[in-house]
């Protein structure tokens, strides 16, 4: 593949409030523990202290690759080296969090990956006396089922339907056969497209619940480059949790705390993403996950029967800290406090909300990670890179206005003159002299005088919009082309990697896919990549 880059700010897709982080805003200072720089990453590195249990994470880890190596995929000896590693004092985490979407999702998902692999690798390489483990974190407590069960696949939509609730990665795949069959019919039946076909139908049939489906899925593509997947929805890492649960929920911190930081935040011009709750828990069980409420001296669980004294909620807590799952003002803090972690990898919504939190983990004596936005890309072949050549058009074109870029390439490509400016020039000149004729002849008439020239002036510029109009219907194919490459690019006019599934750049370029992003994305350059 052939790479080039342009600026996040250039692309018109990221918000302000992720510009001005890119920027290093030194008004945003106080919100970030260490830059997003190779330096700050060290240092991070270097005054992490962590007091949770590596022992434990380590012992977990393995116990969950069990079930890989149960369902026919075996972990590597790269990603069993990494799990064994974090029970060393020198060795650090590099993590990324994402929910369960199915088949992965949009290929941000990937790129997300793709930026936790290379940083540890970059890590590794100027910190030499140090280990860098890559981290992918399951969102398997997540019940918003609406944001995963979908995914599009050439432009079409592909759903799983049902009716399950609760925490998505508890869900039975039993239930998405007909999903999963209408993805491997769009595959195709050899090479590659076999292949992925084969690897998603072992992934979903070969395991009871979408947690474990997608840590073999993610350890099929990116096992080899020893990514580790954690699922943290497990009662002994929730027992080291537990203290801040209790706390929490009775003392209601982290909602002062973060509603402070909010309003901190606020006052610099930079507009928050969440908002903290005086409790911040769900309660989970199977299929159900739901708010926990304080009303009148006794704590609910929203739509359901479930309530506790004060008593019997401390005593749940400290009995069944796994039924307690913290929502995504407290699920950074809970990573921080079983990961070794010295950086966390996300998109920019989630850089903003992170930027909320640092308050809070100041309150908990825990060390806030350096926040590294994901590494953004645009997927394209080489039929599409010829067309715009011909089109003498290239891919940083496309991310201008459409009907802005239709109408630049009209008056670049025609051979009239499309612009009235120079009549409309002396036109002007021409008022000029009625206007002051009028004005001798009597003062009021001079404001007469220029309301026609206003009226002529909306006229000529309308006639200048039918001229450029009518030549764009003499270029009609070539604006045609112009209009589909784009789509296909900005499918429904939003980044390619925000709606499109991985799956056809698999069937073209299989593992190879992978091995190019990792190639090419730069997790420290902080730049729009285009690979084609």
């Amino acid at each position: 593949m052939k790479s080039s880059c342009i600026d996040y700010r250039s692309t018109g897709s990221f918000s302000p409030a992720v510009i001005r982080y890119l920027n290093r805003d030194e008004k945003l200072e106080p919100f970030q523990a260490y830059p997003p720089t190779l330096a700050g990453l060290k240092a991070a590195a270097e005054n992490r202290n962590f007091t949770g249990d590596r022992e434990l994470l380590a012992k977990v880890l393995l116990e969950q690759y069990e079930k890989v190596a149960a369902a026919g995929r075996p972990a590597g000896e790269k990603v069993l080296a990494n799990i064994r590693s974090l029970a060393n004092e020198n060795t650090f985490t590099v993590t990324t969090g994402h929910q369960l979407n199915i088949f992965t999702g949009p290929l941000y998902f990937i790129f997300k990956i793709v930026t936790a692999i290379n940083l540890a690798n970059q890590l590794k390489k100027a910190d030499p006396g140090k280990h860098f483990v890559p981290v992918y974190w399951m969102a398997t407590e997540d019940h918003d089922f609406a944001e995963i069960n979908h995914t599009y696949v050439d432009g079409q939509l592909l759903s799983w339907e049902t009716g399950a609730k609760g925490a998505t990665g508890r869900m039975n795949t039993a239930t998405m056969a007909g999903t999963l069959k209408s993805y491997t019919g769009m595959l195709g039946l050899s090479g590659h497209a076999a292949d992925l076909a084969k690897l998603v139908t072992d992934a979903y049939t070969r395991n009871e619940n979408l947690a474990d489906a997608t840590r073999y899925l993610v350890n099929a593509l990116f096992g080899d480059y020893g990514l580790v997947v954690i699922d943290a929805d497990d009662t002994r890492l929730k027992k080291r949790f537990a203290p801040v649960i209790a706390q929490d929920i009775f003392e209601q911190n982290s909602y002062r705390q973060i509603t402070a930081s909010s309003e901190a935040l606020q006052q610099t011009g930079f507009q928050t993403q969440v908002n903290a709750r005086e409790i911040n828990f769900f309660y989970l069980a199977d299929g159900l996950r739901e708010r926990l409420v304080l009303e009148n001296g006794t704590y609910y669980v929203l739509n359901s029967d479930v309530r506790f004294t004060p008593e019997e909620l401390r005593h749940e807590i400290s009995a069944h800290p796994e039924r307690f799952s913290p929502n995504v003002i407290l699920r950074p803090l809970y990573q921080e406090m079983i990961l070794p972690n010295i950086a966390y990898v996300g998109g920019g919504a989630e850089i903003v909300y992170w930027l909320q939190l640092k308050k809070n983990f100041d309150f908990y004596d825990t060390r806030f990670p350096v926040l590294i936005l994901r590494n953004s890309a645009m997927l394209a072949d080489e039929e599409m890179a010829i067309k715009l050549t011909r089109l003498d058009l290239c891919f940083e074109d496309l991310f201008t206005n459409p009907v802005l870029l239709e109408k630049e390439w009209v008056r670049k490509h025609t051979k009239n003159d499309l612009s009235l400016t120079g009549e409309w020039a002396e036109l002007e000149a021409v008022f000029e002299k009625i206007s002051f004729r009028a004005a001798k002849v009597d003062p009021t008439l001079a404001p007469s005088a220029q309301a026609v020239k206003a009226r002529l002036g909306r006229a000529i510029q309308n006639l200048e919009k039918k001229l450029v109009k009518a030549e764009k219907r003499n270029n009609h194919t070539a604006l045609s082309q112009i209009a589909a490459i784009r789509e296909k690019l900005f499918p429904q006019g939003g980044l390619q990697e925000r709606k499109a599934n991985f799956a056809p750049f698999y069937v073209k370029h299989g593992p190879e896919l992978i091995s190019e992003l990792v190639k090419h994305l730069e997790p420290l350059d902080f730049k729009f990549t285009i690979l084609s």
